[in-house]
């Protein structure tokens, strides 16, 4: 059972391409209910973690990758067919590239980052998922309207950016503190 989370990031990981297949057979219905069903499956994998102690090495490895794979390859698609603003997708991929780059940075310069996703980060993630939400449901059923779908992906852009620099600053200043930090 400690594995759990574990699988939950991989079933999350292999939802990603039937997805992206449903919106290209236009079955937006059912992209809609298999992206519902990873995105549940996201907070159900961490508070199983949480919850029972099961967390691992790769896990925290696993977690944030299976949410970068689904969110960017939905988004790319999804902005591919019409769905979402090019703008949109084009700042949430470049944060998210961003981040990896600092991150590997990082990493080879001053080792692990023991950090963990910031309450602007969480609240993009959510904001990110839900305009993905709306926008299937609306290429499934035609609501809501496009204007609800811009005015989220406008708040969603002002946390992509909020949180992309928060990310550089914590990054910027950890590697300040330990390079500032007398030598033993």
């Amino acid at each position: 059972m400690r594995h759990l989370p574990n699988l939950i990031c991989l079933a999350r990981i292999a939802l990603t391409w039937p997805i992206i297949a449903m919106l290209a057979r236009d079955r937006a219905d059912l992209a809609l209910a298999l992206f519902t069903v990873a995105a549940v499956s996201d907070g159900i994998d961490g508070w199983l973690a949480k919850r029972f102690g099961w967390t691992s090495k790769l896990g925290r490895f696993l977690d944030p990758l299976a949410d970068k794979i689904l969110l960017v390859f939905v988004f790319v698609y999804a902005t591919w067919i019409g769905l979402v603003p090019v703008w949109l997708t084009a700042a949430a991929v470049a944060r998210d590239v961003m981040i990896g780059i600092g991150a590997s940075i990082y990493r080879l310069w001053f080792g692990p980052l023991n950090g963990r996703p910031t309450i602007i980060s969480k609240v993009n993630t959510l904001l990110q998922i839900i305009v993905l939400v709306l926008a299937m449901l609306r290429a499934a059923s035609g609501v809501p309207p496009w204007e609800i779908i811009l005015a989220l992906s406008l708040a969603t852009l002002a946390t992509t950016l909020i949180s992309g620099w928060d990310y550089v600053g914590r990054f910027v200043q950890r590697a300040w503190q330990l390079a500032a930090a007398p030598r033993p």
